[in-house]
């Protein structure tokens, strides 16, 4: 989360906006998205005389739209305590670390012990509508032993779950060739033994 937080805009940005409107903003390239995806958070919105909690997987419905209604506000941003032995990182490929949007975004966070993958959320920023989970990816890690084959499967993996588009700032065949590769990285670092 901290690496997401990072890398956010511009050191000006980051002292004068907030993290809930990186959030609101529900562009498919916010870094906060995949972090938070990750770690299972939930967004409680306050609107004329109602209250409601979202978790953060179900918040986002689009490009540059979410859950909020015309009269409501996010107001608090909750991240469960993650387990003890957890490890996490947020890797963003963009031509500076802050201040340009993300090519592509991904977050990884997990738990191993003694080389078993126990839990394992990846999230992808950049390369869908909204900011995505990568299950079918989690799902060949969570109950294995890792390997290098094994990670680098579920990275190839997480390619099929996107759905890149081209653009100004890159190609779709590149950015499949970033989700392999850094969803490759970001497991590799969380699962270093």
């Amino acid at each position: 989360l901290f690496q997401a937080a990072s890398s956010i805009g511009s050191p000006q940005v980051r002292n004068r906006g907030t993290f809930v409107g990186n959030v609101c903003t529900a562009v498919p390239s916010a870094d906060s998205a995949p972090a938070l995806l990750t770690l299972e958070a939930t967004v409680r919105i306050k609107g004329l005389g109602k209250e409601r909690t979202v978790p953060i997987n179900q918040f986002f419905t689009g490009p540059r739209k979410t859950v909020l209604k015309p009269d409501e506000i996010l107001v608090e941003i909750s991240v469960p305590t993650p387990a003890r032995s957890s490890r996490g990182v947020y890797l963003k490929l963009s031509p500076r670390h802050s201040m340009d949007l993300a090519i592509v975004g991904v977050a990884v966070n997990g738990v191993s012990e003694k080389g078993i993958c126990k839990d394992v959320k990846i999230a992808l920023g950049a390369v869908a509508p909204t900011p995505i989970r990568a299950p079918m990816a989690e799902e060949m890690l969570n109950g294995q032993r890792i390997t290098p084959e094994l990670i680098d499967e579920a990275a190839r993996n997480a390619i099929t779950q996107c759905s890149p588009i081209d653009d100004h700032r890159a190609s779709q065949e590149y950015r499949c060739d970033m989700i392999y590769a850094m969803t490759r990285r970001a497991l590799n670092q969380v699962f270093a033994q």
